[in-house]
């Protein structure tokens, strides 16, 4: 996959993109990245990206022109095609199956937006989609390039050490939380490891594992459960740990 970034500040992507799974990724070929500084498709003595909205207001506008020519320059090289990418709040928001979905891609290139937003013609005209990260106000899309690229590059084959990883991760389960994790010692400071994960019973692991599944979504992410088909035996499940749950909140 290669990641082509359009930003005013490359610098900021020097630390996360040398490190860690990122690193692995490109030094085995699975990854590559290009950062390209906005200002440099600019043509005035002042470099200016950005100026005043027509009929007033507040803040500055990204300008139309840079962007454009950078995406374009971009493009002219890449077969196929690249997928466009604006981050900013108004875009759909992101999650695992976003993130499964731009993994199917060769090409993407991500715009960072800044100051009060880009010119409209830029969403119209330029871009393939937005994507938003959260429901909040970063400072410019920087970071939110950086979750994506983490997010995404996870689920490219050959990334993780272990290939199970990311089908195991929260939101891999059928969109539920996942399950309580344990490693040694069996007992840490009088707190003990559940005994069904120390039986070898597989079975009962695996069936203690996703009722804990559901309980943790329960508690914690309650509105994921609106979204999800459960079968007949996770609704037992679920039901069990509705009771469980009401009779544990009536105690405290």
């Amino acid at each position: 996959m290669r990641v082509d970034i359009i930003t005013l500040f490359p610098l900021m992507f020097k630390g996360p993109f040398e490190e860690s799974i990122i690193r692995r990724a490109r030094e085995k070929g699975i990854l590559e990245i290009y950062l390209h500084d906005l200002r440099m498709f600019t043509h005035d003595k002042h470099r200016t990206v950005d100026d005043a909205p027509f009929g007033g207001g507040g803040g500055m506008v990204m300008k139309p022109e840079p962007l454009f020519e950078a995406v374009e320059k971009i493009r002219e090289r890449l077969e196929p095609p690249p997928w466009v990418i604006l981050l900013s709040p108004q875009g759909v928001p992101f999650n695992q199956g976003k993130a499964k979905e731009l993994a199917g891609k060769r090409n993407i290139i991500l715009i960072c937006g800044r100051y009060e937003g880009v010119d409209e013609r830029v969403r119209e005209h330029l871009v393939d989609e937005e994507i938003s990260i959260g429901d909040y106000v970063l400072t410019g899309g920087e970071l939110a390039a950086m979750v994506l690229v983490d997010v995404v590059i996870r689920m490219l084959p050959g990334v993780l050490g272990c290939e199970d990883s990311a089908r195991k991760d929260s939101f891999f389960h059928g969109g539920l939380l996942d399950y309580p994790q344990y490693t040694r010692p069996a007992s840490f400071r009088g707190w003990k490891v559940p005994a069904v994960l120390l039986s070898g019973n597989h079975q009962e692991i695996e069936r203690w594992r996703r009722r804990k599944m559901l309980e943790n979504t329960l508690k914690k992410r309650p509105d994921l459960l609106e979204r999800i088909n459960l079968s007949r035996r996770e609704r037992k499940f679920l039901e069990e740990v509705i009771d469980e749950y009401k009779v544990e909140k009536g105690r405290k």
